[in-house]
C-alpha cells in the first residue's frame, strides 16, 4: 500500500482530512521511561511512509522536546504531515506541573512558543489540552480564533472537555475535533460527550486508545514498567485493580485470535467502527507496532463481532480510575 491509498477520515465540518488512524508522539519524548532519538525518527518517517499523516504532539510533552523533535521530520516533510499540537498544560523547565493556562495572553504566547520549537509556519490542529476553569471558555477559544484569523492555525480542537462546553465553544468558533480518551477500557463519553460531538459536528479523537498499552497485553503489571515510567502511578496498573483488568485483555486477546489480528488492532478496529468521526491515535516507539496499529484500519469488523464484544465489555468491569485523583479533576470540565 502506498501511502497515498491508506484509509483517510475528515474531522469536523471544515474539511480537515486525516488518515484514519494517527500517531501519538507523547511517549518518545515522556511518561513511558527512556527513548531513542535515532528510533524515534525513523518511527516518525516510517508512519508518513505508510500513509499514517496525523502527527499529535504537545508543548507539555518532554517540556518542549517532543516539538522539537517532530521538527526534525517537518523540516523535510511539513506538506505530508497534519500536524496537531496542544497548550494549556503549563510545566516548568524542570517538569513540575504548574497548572492548567486558557487565558487569551497565554493563548498568543504558547502558540508562537510552539511555532518555533516545531519549525512551522501553521499548526493545522491547535487544541486547547485541559480545560482552564478560572477562565471563561468563551475567552479562550476567542483568542484561539484570533490565531486562525492571523493564519498561525488552520483548525480548532479542545481535549477533555465537557458537552456543554463544547456547545459554548463551537458556538464562538467551529471546532474540528475533540480529543478526550476513548478506549475498550474507558467509555464515559458515549453518555453525553461523543452525542454533543455529533449534533455540533466536531471530530473525535481517541488518546490512550490501547490503553496506554495494557490492552495489548503486553503489560502484566506496573512491576514489568521502568521507575520512571507514569504508568506505575495509574490506578489501573495498581496491584489489587491490575489483576480485574487482565481479565478483560485475556477475553479480547480470545477474540482477537478469532478473527485473526492482534489484540491492539481489535481494540482499534472497534473504535474506528463506533463512526466515521473517530480517528484515534495511539502512541509506539517501535516501527513493527506502528505497522501492527496501522493495519486495523484494513479490518472491518462486523455486526456478530461487534456484539461479541459488547458482550464481553459488560461483563468485565474495569477496576480504577483513569487517572490519579488529581488527574481525574481537570477532565471532561
Amino acid at each position: 500500500m502506498s501511502n497515498t491509498d491508506y484509509p483517510r477520515r475528515t474531522l469536523g465540518r471544515q474539511g480537515l482530512t486525516v488518515s484514519a488512524i494517527g500517531l501519538g508522539c507523547m511517549g518518545m519524548s515522556d511518561f513511558y521511561g527512556p527513548s531513542e532519538e535515532t528510533t524515534n525518527l525513523a518511527v516518525l518517517n516510517h508512519a508518513i511512509d505508510i500513509g499514517v499523516n496525523f502527527l499529535d504532539t504537545a508543548d507539555m510533552y518532554g517540556v518542549g522536546e517532543n516539538e522539537r523533535l517532530l521538527a526534525k521530520v517537518l523540516k523535510a516533510r511539513r506538506d505530508e504531515v497534519v500536524l496537531a499540537t496542544k497548550f494549556g498544560n503549563v510545566r516548568a523547565p524542570n517538569g513540575d506541573f504548574l497548572g492548567v493556562n486558557g487565558s487569551p495572553e497565554y493563548v498568543a504566547a504558547a502558540c508562537d512558543a510552539s511555532l518555533q520549537r516545531l519549525g512551522v509556519e501553521h499548526i493545522d490542529l491547535y487544541y486547547q489540552h485541559r480545560v482552564d476553569r478560572n477562565v471563561p471558555i468563551e475567552e479562550t477559544i476567542g483568542a484561539m480564533q484570533r490565531l486562525v484569523e492571523a493564519g498561525k492555525v488552520r483548525h480548532l480542537g479542545m481535549s477533555e472537555a465537557s458537552a456543554e462546553t463544547l456547545r459554548r465553544a463551537a458556538a464562538v468558533h467551529p471546532i474540528a475535533a475533540l480529543q478526550s480518551e476513548y478506549s475498550l477500557w474507558t467509555r464515559d463519553v458515549e453518555a453525553e460527550i461523543l452525542p454533543a460531538c455529533r449534533e455540533l459536528g466536531i471530530g473525535f479523537v481517541p488518546y490512550s486508545p490501547l490503553g496506554r498499552g495494557f490492552l495489548t497485553g503486553a503489560i502484566q503489571n506496573s512491576g514489568e514498567l521502568t521507575a520512571d515510567d507514569w504508568r506505575r502511578q495509574n490506578p489501573r496498573f495498581q496491584e489489587g485493580n491490575v489483576e480485574q483488568n487482565r481479565a478483560l485483555v485475556e477475553a479480547v486477546t480470545e477474540l482477537a485470535q478469532a478473527r485473526g489480528c492482534t489484540p491492539a488492532q481489535l481494540a482499534l478496529a472497534w473504535l474506528l467502527a463506533q463512526g466515521t468521526d473517530i480517528v484515534p491515535i495511539p502512541g509506539t516507539r517501535r516501527i513493527t507496532r506502528l505497522d501492527e496499529n496501522a493495519g486495523a484500519a484494513l479490518i472491518d469488523l462486523g455486526d456478530a463481532e461487534l456484539q461479541r464484544i459488547d458482550a464481553v465489555l459488560a461483563t468485565h468491569a474495569v477496576a480504577g480510575t483513569r487517572y490519579p485523583a488529581a488527574g481525574m479533576a481537570s477532565v471532561n470540565v
